[in-house]
């Protein structure tokens, strides 16, 4: 396997649509064009959801029109249905992705479908996406535990990746969306994943609950993986499951990834400035061991 890894930076959506603190339209730009200038290849830029549903990306179209999107850097967009596809693609976005889940209940109570009508709603996206030459990218969530009905069967983890991947998502992303995983199942997790998908088009999405997330991503990374998201400054969080953190930083991340002797193009104290200037538009403490300790030292 190549020694690269490619972060996909998920900061601006995934993150801050769990954030309590509303942020500013100009702020959310100005993030999103700080992220550019740090080498980043990915930046999730926003999710072009019912606003009565997450009210932080009320203002997913401004902010997609506003920032400097910049050559060799892609910044895929969240759609639900067709109508979030159509609004995508009014604002010019050139990757999409979309989202289910492995757990039957959880996707009840986040997306109001059952998993099998979840994809039916994709195959039209899918469809218009090829015809379009619009990449597309999926998540599963919920693929290493689940808040109401427990611990997740692989098979039905398998089973949700494949359709995707089998649906025309180039990439497949492998969500442990509570954060209860820890190495050995994440581990497990991922071959069982990979025995049908090729390890080249999956991801890894750990959030840090227990503090497992970065040994989860080191044992997949040895597994082959090369593909992991983050976010700068630990932002995020699952409003489904109590106590569930945010995402991984993705500051930690490429710390540990350096230390690994893996490229990922990514100046580091740029990400940290980042994510500690983020902090303080959110009125509290990075969620970055990394960015704490680059800030006093």
């Amino acid at each position: 396997m190549n020694d690269f890894v490619r972060i996909v930076e998920v900061g601006p959506r995934d993150g801050l649509q769990n954030e309590k603190q509303l942020v500013s339209t100009a702020d959310k730009i100005e993030l999103i064009d700080r992220l550019s200038a740090t080498g980043l290849r990915s930046i999730e830029a926003t999710s072009f959801v019912s606003p009565k549903w997450v009210p932080q990306l009320a203002d997913a179209a401004e902010v997609f029109a506003g920032i400097q999107r910049r050559a060799g850097v892609s910044y895929p967009v969240l759609v639900p249905n067709e109508q979030g596809y159509e609004r995508a693609l009014a604002v010019g976005a050139e990757e999409v992705a979309v989202f289910t889940a492995a757990s039957e209940q959880f996707n009840r109570t986040n997306t109001n479908a059952g998993i099998e009508e979840s994809l039916l709603r994709f195959e039209p996206i899918l469809a218009r996406a090829k015809a379009d030459g619009i990449k597309v990218r999926g998540y599963v969530s919920t693929v290493l535990g689940c808040p109401y009905q427990g611990a997740v069967p692989l098979a039905d983890v398998v089973r949700v990746a494949v359709r995707l991947h089998g649906m025309g998502c180039y990439e497949v992303s492998l969500g442990d969306t509570i954060g209860v995983g820890t190495p050995l199942k994440a581990r497990a997790m991922l071959e069982a994943v990979a025995a049908e998908i090729p390890m080249e088009a999956l991801a890894v999405h750990f959030h840090d609950t227990y503090g497992q997330a970065l040994a989860n991503i080191a044992a997949c990374l040895e597994l082959g993986v090369r593909v992991v998201d983050a976010a700068v400054a630990g932002t995020g969080g699952c409003p489904y499951a109590r106590g569930a953190s945010g995402n991984v930083a993705s500051e930690d991340v490429v710390y540990m990834l350096q230390g690994m002797g893996l490229a990922t193009g990514i100046d580091l104290p740029a990400l940290a400035a980042t994510g500690n200037w983020l902090a303080d538009r959110l009125g509290r403490p990075t969620g970055s061991k990394t960015g704490k300790a680059l800030a006093v030292s």
